[in-house]
């Protein structure tokens, strides 16, 4: 019998339920059983994730759950997961990464460009917020907390349309409310965006050698490569970073950049080398950008709450 730390979340039970599949079809006499837990972003909604961590706030308690021996794996959306990891625990798999791209949901828009002049635009994402104030300066950001479904609602109740992950759609059956896909060009995802993390304790053997069945290999070389751009350039504070790699005929590309919050500065790189060292192709396109400037974009905000800037009249 397995038990799997989740949150209680429709999609992150969607996504624990998805991952027990996985696992029976490789075991079919394996029982799987939810383990369900609120972290700390679960309870606090009235404020933006940065002003209260940022990244980790929805992995704590379910680490903790692991460690305590409540359960033997952990599902995670894997751009919730800091760059490191809580001793005695490690990614035990990377299933198949779904599409990693953001989704723009309006009752009344089909696209970015269709919104009018200071529309409202809800994101819980400084990431989000930061590349729509560069792409769209009248736009007014309003910080948006909650589940998918809760988000979806709030986009005709007072807002004209919010940002979402595309997978998390996708992965509820709700892709039909995204009317309009932003390329990656346009808008570079979040690290790992679309991505799950199979999380076990690095001392359960048999645990770990069930979850290495269901590694999909060309996703892990993308999260090498974005997570260690991560790992790289993470500072102190909660900054806007996006981070996006493909793989193809044994190389692998990657874009990134970092933003100021009110959009006005985005310093972009790109790099391409061997998928072998993916990582440390994320770690290198971390330090361009540094030295390209984001260095001076991280200094700024040591120190300051993040909020979402107003608009640009």
């Amino acid at each position: 019998m397995i038990r799997i730390a989740t949150r209680r979340s429709p999609l992150a039970k969607w996504q624990a339920h998805h991952v027990a599949d996985l696992l029976r079809a490789k075991d079919p006499g394996l029982e799987v059983r939810l383990h369900e837990l609120v972290t700390k972003g679960d309870r606090i909604l009235e404020v933006p994730l940065a002003e209260v961590g940022g990244k980790g706030l929805f992995v704590k308690e379910i680490e903790d759950a692991l460690l305590n021996g409540d359960a033997e794996i952990a599902v995670h959306s894997m751009k919730d997961l800091p760059a490191v990891l809580a001793p005695g625990l490690a990614i035990g798999a990377v299933p198949e990464r779904e599409d990693p791209r953001d989704a723009l949901c309006s009752p009344r828009y089909k696209t970015l460009a269709g919104l009018p002049r200071g529309a409202k635009v809800g994101t819980s994402s400084l990431r989000r917020a930061a590349q729509l104030k560069a792409l769209r300066p009248d736009l007014h950001i309003e910080v948006v907390r909650g589940n998918v479904e809760t988000r979806l609602r709030k986009a005709s109740e007072g807002l004209d349309a919010v940002v979402l992950a595309y997978a998390g759609l996708r992965r509820l059956g709700l892709a039909e409310h995204a009317t309009y896909v932003f390329p990656a060009e346009e808008m570079l995802p979040a690290v790992a965006q679309g991505a799950l993390a199979l999380e076990a304790r690095t001392s359960d053997g048999p645990t770990m050698t069930r979850l290495a069945a269901l590694e999909h290999p060309e996703t892990r070389i993308r999260i090498e490569a974005e997570r260690g751009f991560l790992a790289r350039i993470e500072g102190g504070c909660q900054v806007p970073i996006a981070g996006h790699a493909t793989v193809q005929g044994g190389r692998v590309s990657m874009r990134a950049l970092v933003a100021s919050l009110d959009g006005t500065q985005v310093i972009r790189a790109e790099r391409t080398g061997p998928a072998a060292e993916a990582r440390a192709l994320g770690v290198a396109l971390a330090e361009e950008l540094l030295s390209k400037g984001a260095d001076a974009i991280l200094r700024e905000c040591e120190g300051k709450i993040p909020g979402l800037a107003a608009p640009k009249r």
